[in-house]
């Protein structure tokens, strides 16, 4: 019996390895979009690009730290999926509770940025379908204005 859930719980580790991870189409864009002017990527994959910095001293959440945010998710081909600019309204949450690319791009904002994140699947929603724009391995594209820290902040450090 023992033998038949270690072969059990392999094979399900071999389907979920093969089932994991961000599309072709969507390696394909992030392989393009890393070369393209502005762009950063860092260790985790994730890209961005600074489109408005805040001002200098501003407060950087710290990963529970609520925030007032506005934000628009599109796929790689520009199909808009949630947008609270649209709704007029900005949205609250922390960084902990949104999906890692999310948390780790908060974490580098500061009040009054705004930035263009790519997020691989892995970072975002992996292997869930969660619309019918948000596909399993979807890369998603988020326009992310950090317009306000609601709370404590990491220490600010000094500038070179």
């Amino acid at each position: 019996m023992m033998s038949f859930l270690k072969v059990l719980l392999l094979a399900l580790a071999l389907v979920a390895s093969v089932l994991a991870g961000t599309t072709p189409e969507g390696k394909a864009f992030l392989a393009a979009n890393k070369d393209k002017e502005g762009v950063v990527e860092t260790a985790s994959g994730l890209q961005y690009k600074v489109l408005k910095s805040g001002e200098a001293g501003g407060k950087t959440p710290l990963v529970g730290t609520k925030c007032l945010c506005h934000y628009r998710g599109t796929t790689i081909t520009g199909e808009e999926f949630d947008s609270s600019f649209k709704r007029g309204k900005p949205t609250a949450f922390a960084p902990n509770q949104v999906i890692k690319g999310w948390t780790e791009a908060m974490q580098m904002m500061k009040e009054g940025d705004h930035w263009e994140l790519y997020i691989p699947s892995e970072l975002a929603y992996g292997d869930s379908k969660r619309s019918a724009l948000i596909t399993p391995g979807a890369v998603l594209v988020f326009e992310l204005e950090l317009i306000e820290v609601q709370g404590p902040a990491a220490p600010v450090s000094a500038e070179l």
